[in-house]
C-alpha cells in the first residue's frame, strides 16, 4: 500500500477497460450560476427515498410541520428519514407515482407550505472533532443523507462496520454522464463547504490519503478545488474525459490501479467512495444542523429556454419545475430524470423531486431521437470492447431473453453497472440495459422468496423445538408429580396402586412361564400342560356326548310316537318312515341276542368295538360317506351271486365304518354329495315303482317288498304318466331293474336253503324299510319338483339330521344309522344299476348281462377318489343320452302309461 500511496502522490493514473465518448453537452447549463428554484404551492414528498425500508409516520393529516422536521422515525440498518421541505401543514397522506422506472406509486406525504419557510429546531455542531464515531454516523442518519451520486445508498451504513478500515477516501467529482453538471457547479461555487465535508470525513474514517477525482472537462471545478485543498494528504486528481470514468469501481480503477473483487465492495480493499454532492450533505448535516431537505438539479435540454442549475426542494412537482424553467415543449416531448445513458423517461409532469434526481433533461426529437426498432444481434462484439465491466453483453442478452437466469448469473450478470454503453454502441439498437435490469430484479425476487422460505423453515424448526422442549418439560412435571403423590401415598401407610398394579401384571406374565419345569437337556417340560390340556378336552367330549345321547333318545321317543299315532291311509309317508324306524329297532333286537351263529356273532363282536372305538374319533360325515362306499361294495358282491347273511352285512356294515377315515379323506364335498345321491335316488325309486307295476314277472319276494312302495306313490305315478318322454325313461328303468332283481332272486334263491330263518326274515324286513323309505322320499321330491333346488336343500336338511341323531346315541344311534345308511346304499344301488343300460340302449329290456355289469363298475369308482366336478358333467351326458333314448322310445312309453293304471289298480288291491 505504501508503494502505491507513492505512486498515486507522483501522478500515476491508470484506465479501465471499454468506455465510449459520447457528446458530453455539458456547456449549456454550466456556465450559469445555481440558482434557487422557489417554493412550490404543494410538494409531494415520498416517505422512501432512499435504498431500503422506509421508516414509521411521525405525522398525520392536519399537522403542522417546520422547515426540517423529520416525517418519519428512523431506525437500525438502512432506514433514514425524510423531513420536511418547508414550513406548513399536512394536507393527505397517500400513494402517489413516484420517480421510478416502473411509473408505480408508492406512499407520499402531501404538504401545502404556509409561506414563512420556517426552520425548526437545528443543532450543528462545528467542533465535530469532539464528537464520537457514533454520534457522527447517528446525525448523518438522522438527517437523512444517502448517496446523491444515483445509488441512495444509506451514508451511515456505508460508513459505518468496515468503514473504518478505510486507507484511502475517493471523492468522486468526475461526472461522466452527458448533460449533466450539478456536480460541476457545485464543486466551483461551494469548494470551501466540500472541503469542510472532507474534514469531517478524515476525522471519522482516518484515511491515510485523500483523492478528488475531477474530468478534464471542468477546468473551473478543478482549479477552486486545488485552491481549497489546502491539506497535505488531499489530492486533487485530473483524469481524461471517458464514459463511464465515474462509476464507483471504474474510479477506483482509474485513481489508484487496484479492481474489486467480484461481488465485493470497495471497502474490501480498503477504499471508500463518496460522491461530491454526499460529502457537502454531511458537511451540512453535522456542521449546520440542516437535513437532506434540497439538492442541486440541472435542467437542460433544447427545450428548455433558460436551461441551467437549480436548488430545488426535495417533493417539487416536475411539472411546476418545468414551467419555473420556462419549457417550451414541442408534440411527444419526453423529459428524461437523469442524463441520456442511465435516465428514464417520466411517466407524466407529476412526479415529485427525490433524492436521485440530479438532472432533469428535455431534449427535442432532433437532439436526443428515440431509439429505433429492435433488430437481431449481429455478432458484430461492439458491445463487449465498450463494456467497462469486462462482461459479455450478447450473452448475457440472450440468458436474459430466454429467462436462464442461473447461465446469466454465472455469465457475472450481477457485475453489470448499467451504464449502458452497450446500448449505445449497438448497431441493432437492443435495449441491452432493460433486459439487464429485469433479469437482475427477476433474480433479487427470486433470491428474496428463498430467503423468505428459509426464514420459514428456520421459525418452523424453532417452533418444534419449542414443542419439544415443552413436552419434555411436561413429562417432567407430570412424573414429579406422580412421585411425590407415590411417596405422600406410602408415607401414609398405604401401597403404591401403581407399583402394585405393575406387580401383578408382571406375575402373571410370569405364571405360565414358571409353571413349566425344565428337561435334562434344558428344553422346556410341557407335559403336564399337555395332559391337562387333554383331561379337558375329553370332559368336555364326555359332556357332549351326554347331552347328544340324552336329546336323541327324546327325539327318537318323540318319532316313534308320532309314528304310531300316524294313520297310514291317511299319511304314506310318515307311516314308512315308521315303518322303518320299528323294522331298524327289531333288527337291533335280533342282532342283540343270539339268534345268529356264534362263529358269525363272534366274528362280528371284533369289528363292532373297533368301530365303537372310531366312532368316537371319526368325523360323523366322513365315517358316513366310507360307511355308504363299503356296503356298495357288499351290494356288489351281493349281486354278483354270492351267498349274504345278516351276520356277513352286519360285519361288512362294521368293516365300512371302519374304513371311514381312510375314504372320508377323499371326499371332496361330502354335503353337495349327499345332496346330489339324495335326489339321484328318488328319481330312481320313481322309476323303479312305476318299473314295477309295469313288469308282472317279479318273484314273490320282490313283489311283498315293493307292493308297499307302489300303494304310497300311486297318486304321483298316475300324475306322471302324461309326460311321455319321462314314461319311456321310467319303463326303461323299470325293466332294466326287474332283471337286475329276477338274477338277484335266482342268486338267493341258490343259496336259501343255507340262511336261517331268522335272518331270511330280518332280510326281508330291511328291504321293506329301504323300499318305504325311499317312497316317502320320492313323494316328497315328486311333490317339490316344480323347485329343483329347495328339494334338494330339503333332502340334505333331512339326512343331515338323521346323522346327527346318529351320533347323538352312542348305542342306539348306531344301528339306526346302520339300517338308515343300507337304505340309502340300495337307493343308490337301483339308481346305479340302471345307468349303463340306459347309455347303451335305453329301450331294449333283452340285455340281462349289461344290467348285471352295472354293479361291476360302479364298485372301482366308489373306491377311487370323487371329484364332484366330473361327477357332475357324468350325470349332465348321462342325462343327455337319457333324453336322447327317450325319444327312440315314445312308443315303449305309451305302452308303459296304457298298463300303469292296471298295475296300480293290482298293486292296491
Amino acid at each position: 500500500m505504501h508503494s502505491l500511496l507513492e505512486r498515486i502522490k507522483a501522478g500515476t493514473l491508470w484506465d479501465f477497460h471499454g468506455g465510449i465518448h459520447p457528446a458530453d453537452n455539458k456547456l449549456q447549463s454550466s456556465q450559469s450560476p445555481v440558482v434557487d428554484a422557489g417554493l412550490p404551492p404543494r410538494l409531494i414528498i415520498p416517505l422512501r427515498q432512499h435504498a431500503g425500508h422506509a421508516g414509521d409516520l411521525l405525522v398525520q393529516v392536519g399537522d403542522k410541520v417546520k422547515k426540517g422536521q423529520p416525517l418519519t422515525r428512523y431506525a437500525k440498518g438502512r432506514v433514514v428519514p425524510v423531513h420536511a421541505s418547508t414550513s406548513g401543514t399536512i394536507t393527505e397522506i397517500g400513494n402517489h407515482t413516484v420517480a421510478h422506472p416502473s411509473g408505480l406509486g408508492d406512499l407520499c406525504v402531501i404538504l401545502t407550505p404556509d409561506g414563512e419557510d420556517e426552520w425548526g429546531e437545528r443543532n450543528g455542531k462545528a467542533d465535530y472533532w469532539n464528537l464520537e464515531r457514533g454520534e457522527l454516523l447517528e446525525r448523518i442518519q438522522q438527517a437523512g443523507v444517502a448517496g446523491l451520486g444515483g445509488a441512495v445508498f444509506p451514508t451511515h451504513s456505508k460508513l459505518d462496520g468496515r468503514g473504518q478500515l478505510t486507507e484511502i477516501l475517493i471523492v468522486n467529482g468526475l461526472e461522466c454522464e452527458p448533460y449533466i453538471t450539478t456536480d460541476d457547479r457545485l464543486m466551483q461555487q461551494y469548494a470551501d463547504e466540500i472541503m469542510d465535508g472532507i474534514r469531517v470525513l478524515k476525522h471519522l474514517l482516518k484515511p491515510k490519503l485523500t483523492l478528488i477525482g475531477v474530468e478534464d472537462n471542468k477546468p473551473e471545478a478543478i482549479t477552486e478545488l486545488t485552491r481549497h485543498a489546502t491539506d497535505e494528504d488531499v489530492l486533487v486528481k485530473t483524469v481524461p474525459t471517458k464514459y463511464p470514468s465515474g462509476g464507483a469501481k471504474q474510479t477506483i480503477e482509474l485513481l489508484t490501479g487496484r479492481q474489486v473483487p467480484k461481488g465485493g465492495r470497495a471497502v474490501d480493499i480498503g477504499i471508500m467512495v463518496l460522491n461530491v454532492a454526499t460529502v457537502f450533505a454531511i458537511k451540512r448535516a453535522i456542521i449546520d444542523g440542516e437535513p437532506l431537505i434540497e439538492r442541486i438539479v440541472t435542467l437542460t435540454g433544447d427545450s428548455f429556454k433558460k436551461p441551467g442549475n437549480a436548488w430545488v426542494r426535495l417533493g417539487t412537482p416536475v411539472r411546476w419545475l418545468l414551467q419555473r424553467f420556462e419549457l417550451q415543449p414541442e408534440a411527444d416531448q419526453r423529459v428524461i430524470m437523469g442524463g441520456p445513458m442511465m435516465g428514464f423517461t417520466l411517466p407524466h409532469a407529476m412526479v415529485p423531486v427525490v433524492k436521485a434526481t440530479n438532472c432533469l433533461l428535455a431534449p427535442t426529437q432532433a437532439e436526443l431521437p428515440a431509439p429505433g426498432p429492435e433488430q437481431a444481434c449481429i455478432r458484430c462484439s461492439a458491445c463487449a470492447d465498450a463494456c467497462p465491466a469486462s462482461l459479455l453483453p450478447q450473452e448475457l442478452y440472450w440468458y436474459s431473453k430466454a429467462k436462464e437466469y442461473d447461465k446469466a448469473e454465472k455469465l457475472n450478470l450481477m457485475d453489470c453497472i448499467e451504464c449502458g454503453a452497450c446500448a449505445w454502441v449497438c448497431p441493432s439498437e437492443i435495449p441491452l440495459v432493460q433486459y439487464y435490469k429485469i433479469a437482475k430484479d427477476d433474480i433479487r425476487e427470486a433470491r428474496a422468496e428463498a430467503e423468505k422460505a428459509e426464514r420459514a423453515k428456520q421459525r418452523f424448526e424453532a417452533k418444534q423445538a419449542r414443542f419439544e422442549r415443552e413436552k419434555a418439560a411436561r413429562e417432567a412435571r407430570h412424573a414429579e408429580a406422580a412421585a411425590q403423590r407415590r411417596q405422600a401415598m406410602t408415607a401414609a401407610g398405604g401401597e403404591d396402586p401403581v407399583a402394585a398394579a405393575l406387580a401383578r401384571i408382571k406375575a402373571k406374565q410370569d405364571a405360565p412361564i414358571t409353571a413349566i419345569a425344565a428337561t435334562g437337556e434344558g428344553v422346556p417340560d410341557n407335559s403336564a400342560v399337555i395332559a391337562a390340556r387333554e383331561a379337558r378336552k375329553r370332559e368336555a367330549e364326555a359332556r357332549r356326548a351326554a347331552k347328544l345321547a340324552e336329546s336323541a333318545n327324546s327325539e327318537t321317543a318323540a318319532a316313534a310316537q308320532s309314528a304310531e299315532a300316524v294313520d297310514p291311509s291317511s299319511d304314506p309317508k310318515k307311516a314308512a318312515i315308521a315303518a322303518a324306524l320299528a323294522r331298524a329297532k327289531a333288527k337291533k333286537a335280533a342282532q342283540a341276542g343270539d339268534s345268529a351263529e356264534p362263529v358269525t356273532a363272534e366274528a362280528v363282536a371284533a369289528p363292532a368295538v373297533d368301530v365303537d372305538q372310531q366312532k368316537a374319533e371319526v368325523d360323523p360325515k366322513k365315517a358316513a360317506i366310507a360307511a355308504a362306499i363299503a356296503r356298495a361294495k357288499a351290494k356288489k358282491a351281493e349281486a354278483s351271486g354270492e351267498p349274504v347273511s345278516a351276520a356277513n352285512s352286519a360285519v361288512a356294515d362294521a368293516g365300512s365304518q371302519g374304513d371311514a377315515p381312510s375314504a372320508a379323506s377323499e371326499a371332496v364335498d361330502p354335503k353337495k354329495a349327499a345332496i346330489a345321491a339324495a335326489i339321484a335316488r328318488a328319481k330312481a325309486k320313481k322309476a323303479a315303482q312305476q318299473g314295477d307295476s309295469a313288469e308282472g314277472d317279479l318273484t314273490a319276494n320282490t313283489g311283498t317288498s315293493e307292493s308297499a312302495a307302489t300303494q304310497s306313490d300311486a297318486p304321483s305315478a298316475a300324475s306322471e304318466a302324461v309326460d311321455p318322454k319321462k314314461a319311456a325313461i321310467a319303463a326303461a328303468i323299470a325293466r332294466a331293474k326287474a332283471k337286475k332283481l329276477a338274477q338277484q332272486g335266482d342268486s338267493v334263491g341258490a343259496e336259501d336253503a343255507e340262511i336261517k330263518p331268522a335272518a331270511s326274515a330280518e332280510t326281508r324286513d330291511v328291504a321293506v324299510a329301504k323300499s318305504e323309505v325311499n317312497t316317502s322320499q320320492s313323494d316328497t321330491t315328486e311333490s317339490e319338483a316344480v323347485d329343483p333346488k329347495k328339494a334338494a336343500i330339503a333332502a340334505a336338511i333331512a339326512r343331515a339330521k338323521a346323522k346327527k341323531l346318529a351320533q347323538q346315541s352312542a348305542s342306539t344311534s348306531a344301528e339306526v344309522e346302520s339300517a338308515g345308511t343300507q337304505v340309502e346304499s340300495a337307493g343308490t344301488e337301483s339308481e346305479r344299476a340302471p345307468a349303463e343300460p340306459m347309455q347303451s340302449d335305453a329301450a331294449s329290456s333283452e340285455q340281462p348281462l349289461a344290467v348285471t355289469a352295472a354293479p361291476e363298475a360302479s364298485a372301482p369308482a366308489a373306491d377311487a377318489p370323487v371329484d364332484p366336478k366330473k361327477a357332475a358333467i357324468a350325470a349332465a351326458v348321462a342325462r343327455a343320452k337319457a333324453k336322447k333314448l327317450a325319444a327312440e322310445a315314445a312308443r315303449a312309453a305309451e305302452t308303459a302309461a296304457e298298463d300303469a293304471p292296471s298295475a296300480d289298480r293290482t298293486t292296491t288291491r
